[in-house]
């Protein structure tokens, strides 16, 4: 990404190109720890609030459960073709 993004933000008229590359390419990694952070603790927050409703789980895994029935049933018949 780095090699084909970023250039077209670099202006070897203000600097250093070697030194722009750098704040950028950092200020790219920062800003997705900090998203990447923000998205795992909203993931652990809702599953810890999830665990706790038993309705929940269940609808879960006939959902899921019917998700991977259906599929089944797809690639069975793709497979008679």
């Amino acid at each position: 990404m780095y090699l084909s993004l970023l250039p077209q933000f670099i202006n070897p008229l203000h600097g250093n190109v070697l030194s722009q590359s750098l704040l950028l390419g950092f200020s790219q990694i920062a800003i997705s720890l900090l998203v990447n952070t923000l998205l795992l603790l909203l993931a652990g927050r809702m599953a810890a609030f999830l665990a706790g409703r038993p309705l929940f789980l269940q609808l879960q895994r006939w959902l899921m459960g019917g998700v991977l029935g259906l599929m089944a049933v797809h690639l069975a018949r793709q497979g008679q073709r």
